[in-house]
């Protein structure tokens, strides 16, 4: 058996999954006193749900081989998601197979009638979201008297969704004789503070090394032009050829623009945002886990909880909003042992950003342009030749078949053919602007020049991105073009200073150029009106009306005429 000291049981559910040695929460859990409370910080992806499941078994069977009979509870794990939930009711199942388990899920966005019936048939172990939890708590539907045991999962994220009144009432519905398990990826003062209140002589155990990254996290940052976000996506993704990729983004908007943009290119990708319904949700991570698609793009909220097994890239298509989201991103990969990237894109214009979220979080990273096609076709290659299906022995039927294909073909024509279906079934990989290693050193790349095409009656914009943020005309053309619906042609002279580049659009297509830039969402990439390259200010014209009134105390040359305000002191003269 694996695990020393573990209910029987549950060591050969271990044993048939292939569990070799605990985890260092796993082993902290087993060592733990027992009888006592547990309050655990452990990392995204510790095993912490096996944890916990074994550190309940000797509550839950006591000296028993197999559950009795299933009737009102006897555990309780809640989660702060449904896809959290869901997947924690997985791994209990199987750990618990060989006792006899009968789980029942209640989470929010599923049939509650169902569930309903599924509790009033009795159970061993509940698992739900809170809200869902309290409603059927509220309807009578669910009866917790006999509870020996409660797990809160990722109690900070319940807490950091609202969820802290509906856990403080089911807590309080509770047996005082229970057990409370409280696991947690941070042990902040309202955490210690619910922990106080439920728990009784708790055991503090801390996984968490703060004084180092996730070790099994490699992490990346790429620079890429502004305008290359998609791209950059894409060359990413054929780079590293993950079984299974996240890719995080900001908004829903940007969550289908992304997924539409990646379906069209030809990979087998879904998409997670709050807007979709539990099925489509459900279908989407189904997906994942049979390898029908290989990549997911989600909101930070749809990402919450997920637990992908093959999870080998997580991509920052926008950058996270702070150290805690982008180690709780990450977090998605290197899971259980695994090694994971992670790819942070970071556009020239968000540069310093980048620094300090990275700094901040405390992770080594990897600075580098976006991988190019070369680099891609050097891997796809690499990846052909150590293909299992060159190196599988042949069946008879097979070596019949490949007898007939070389009737009338030479090998090379064959192989040849070999080659082009491999990467038929591989998206292209986009060709992208490569920056200068001197960049990177701080200088000034050298450049192409500027488009210089005269035009009688050009209409001037600017850009708020100059020499400083890396502007270049190879990304600047079709960044303006993309912004404003026009074509290169339509574009006349750029000129690029240290902090904004000025560019100018012809006359016939300006109405639709500013109609299509006062539409842009790039607030860093907002483009204004401007006068022509050192163009001043017009001259002023003869003042009209009377004076403006002067601020300030009179000097000596300009004495106040007229009554002295209100208030103020007769002025009086020196003696002589």
């Amino acid at each position: 058996m694996p695990f020393p000291d573990t209910h029987p049981a549950l060591g050969r559910a271990l044993a048939a999954r292939g569990y070799a040695e605990p985890t260092p929460v796993q082993a902290a859990v087993l060592e733990a006193e027992a009888g006592r409370d547990l309050l655990v910080s452990a990392q995204t992806g510790s095993g912490k749900t096996v944890a916990f499941g074994l550190a309940a078994a000797p509550v839950l069977l006591e000296e028993a081989e197999r559950f009795g009979v299933a009737g009102v509870p006897l555990g309780l794990a809640i989660a702060p998601t449904r896809e959290l939930a869901l997947q924690v009711a997985r791994e209990l199942e199987w750990l618990y197979a060989e006792a006899g388990v009968r789980v029942v899920t209640c989470v929010g966005g599923m049939d509650a009638r169902r569930e309903q019936r599924a509790l009033a048939a009795g159970c061993h172990i509940v698992v739900g979201t809170p809200g869902r939890l309290r409603d059927h708590l509220e309807r009578g539907n669910l009866d917790l008297s006999g509870l020996r045991v409660v797990v809160l999962d990722e109690a900070d994220e319940m807490l950091d969704l609202g969820f802290r009144e509906d856990l403080e009432e089911i807590l309080d519905a509770t047996p005082d004789t229970r057990r409370t398990f409280l696991f947690s990826a941070t042990l902040a003062k309202d955490i210690v503070t619910l922990a106080r209140r439920y728990q009784k002589d708790a055991v503090r155990i801390d996984t968490v090394r703060r004084d180092e990254p996730h070790g099994d996290i490699e992490y990346r940052a790429v620079r890429i032009a502004p305008n290359e976000l998609e791209n950059a996506v894409v060359n990413v993704l054929r780079y590293f050829e993950s079984p299974s990729a996240l890719i995080f983004c900001a908004t829903r908007e940007a969550v289908r623009h992304l997924y539409g943009s990646l379906r069209e290119r030809g990979f087998p990708v879904v998409a997670l945002s709050g807007e979709m319904g539990q099925k489509e949700r459900s279908d989407a991570l189904q997906s994942l886990r049979d390898g029908h698609a290989r990549a997911c793009v989600a909101t930070d909220v749809a990402a919450r909880g997920l637990d992908l097994p093959e999870l080998g890239l997580v991509i920052h298509a926008e950058l996270p909003v702070n150290k805690a989201t982008l180690l709780h991103r990450s977090g998605r990969t290197g899971r259980a042992g695994r090694k994971g990237v992670s790819v942070l894109l970071v556009p020239y214009t968000r540069r310093r950003k980048a620094e300090m979220l990275l700094n901040a979080a405390g992770v080594d990273v990897t600075w580098s342009g976006a991988p190019t096609v070369d680099e891609i076709r050097e891997r796809d290659q690499v990846r052909m030749l150590e293909d299992p299906i060159l190196t599988e022995a042949p069946t008879d039927e097979d070596l019949a078949l490949a007898r007939k294909v070389l009737e009338g073909r030479s090998p090379e024509a064959v192989a040849a053919a070999l080659v082009r279906l491999y990467r038929a079934r591989l998206p292209e990989p986009e060709e992208m602007f490569e920056v200068a290693d001197r960049v990177e050193r701080g200088e000034r790349p050298v450049r192409e020049r500027a488009p210089n095409v005269e035009m009688d009656d050009g209409v001037w914009f600017r850009l708020p991105v100059g020499r400083s943020q890396s502007a270049d005309p190879k990304w600047l053309v079709p960044l303006i073009c993309r912004l404003g619906h026009v074509t290169k042609k339509d574009i006349g002279q750029i000129r690029i200073f240290d902090r904004e580049t000025k560019f100018e659009i012809s006359r016939e297509a300006e109405a639709r150029f500013r109609e299509a830039v006062a539409g842009a969402e790039r607030a860093e990439m907002r483009v204004e009106p401007s006068g022509p390259p050192g163009e001043r200010p017009p001259p002023r014209g003869p003042r009209k009306g009377p004076p403006p009134h002067r601020k300030g105390p009179p000097n000596d040359r300009e004495p106040r005429r007229g009554p002295p305000p209100k208030g103020a002191k007769p002025h009086k003269r020196p003696r002589a």
